[in-house]
């Protein structure tokens, strides 16, 4: 087959849609696809509009000549994706990652809300762009040939606020890889890497870390962005991973956690909640003082110990040569209709 992948993001750049990208096209050449990726390059220059026109005729040559097109978001790629796929007559699948307009939305007016409320409180309120945008992405879900969803939660709320047909999605759940190490930690620093988003929620975990260092001064929060090998070489000793954000899907920071085998402090917020809640600890991330208590039991030796247990117990793995083959599963089943 021949596989055109669109992605707003690509290595060398950093972030979880990057390595999809990556690894989901490495796994496709393995099986004998020929793989093509296109991505944004001097588009992160241009504004928005002018933006998928150019990436629209970008693809197009590719575009032709492949069997079927998976694109990685539902707005940047997504939209001129599903476009050229339709104008051209190609199956095309759209495999969600966030939400670009709940983030951009929060970013936007500096509010807080949880990503499972968002399309019933704050519909009303969109502005003009946000109106645009939200009907852009509407169009696109209902216009491509099937939808790829990590969880069950996204899927059910993309499936109200957009009306979508839910026999035109499917669940394709994130990699979950096997174990790589078990090292002890060098130090009481706690990895939150992440852009620094409203919805990422660091105003309250670095006032909860102020707070804990008043009494523990070698308690530390590490924040900064790294490539993604340097990234995993960090968090092999670290003492916990934190993630308190308003709402992440299958966020990568807590499965490569759970990869390494560290103690992780996890939002309620999340839609592995279910997979992964016998692994981890969980807070509501609007709720500084229990935050804050899960750090501080954290802390403790005893309760170092019991999270230690819980995250070398999660043994399941989904690799990527399987996700490759519940993709290809997917445009079989479209194939045939």
């Amino acid at each position: 087959m021949k596989i055109l992948i669109t992605t707003g993001i690509y290595p060398p750049k950093i972030g979880g849609p990057a390595q999809y990208a990556k690894n989901l096209k490495e796994a496709f050449e393995k099986m004998g696809n020929s793989v093509s990726v296109k991505t944004f390059t001097i588009e992160n220059r241009i504004p928005t509009g002018i933006r998928h026109i150019f990436f629209f005729l970008k693809i197009i040559p590719k575009l032709i000549r492949a069997d079927v097109v998976i694109a990685l978001d539902t707005y940047g790629v997504g939209f001129p994706t599903a476009f050229a796929s339709r104008l051209f007559f190609k199956k095309n699948i759209i495999r969600t990652g966030g939400d670009f307009l709940w983030e951009q939305y929060c970013e936007r007016h500096n509010k807080k809300v949880l990503f499972k409320n968002f399309y019933n409180t704050e519909k009303q309120s969109f502005s003009l762009k946000e109106k645009i945008i939200f009907l852009v992405t509407k169009w696109t879900l209902k216009n491509v040939s099937h939808i790829i969803f990590s969880t069950e939660w996204q899927r059910n709320i993309f499936v109200r606020a957009y009306v979508l047909n839910k026999e035109k999605t499917s669940i394709v759940e994130n990699f979950y890889g096997p174990k790589e190490s078990n090292e002890n930690y060098e130090s009481k620093e706690f990895v939150a890497s992440a852009r620094n988003l409203v919805w990422k929620n660091f105003d309250i975990l670095e006032a909860v870390f102020n707070k804990i260092k008043l009494k523990s001064p070698e308690v530390a929060l590490f924040k900064d962005n790294l490539s993604y090998m340097q990234f995993m070489e960090k968090m092999k000793g670290c003492f916990a991973v934190i993630l308190v954000s308003l709402g992440d899907i299958s966020p990568n920071m807590i499965l490569d956690a759970i990869r390494l085998n560290r103690p992780f402090i996890c939002t309620k917020e999340v839609g592995i909640y279910d997979k992964i809640k016998d692994a981890g600890t969980f807070v509501d991330p609007l709720k500084e003082k229990e935050i804050e208590d899960a750090i501080l039991t954290l802390l403790t030796e005893e309760g170092y110990k019991k999270a230690k247990e819980k995250v070398k117990n999660f043994n399941f793995v989904h690799t990527w040569d399987e996700i490759a083959g519940e993709f290809i599963e997917v445009y079989k089943n479209i194939e045939s209709r």
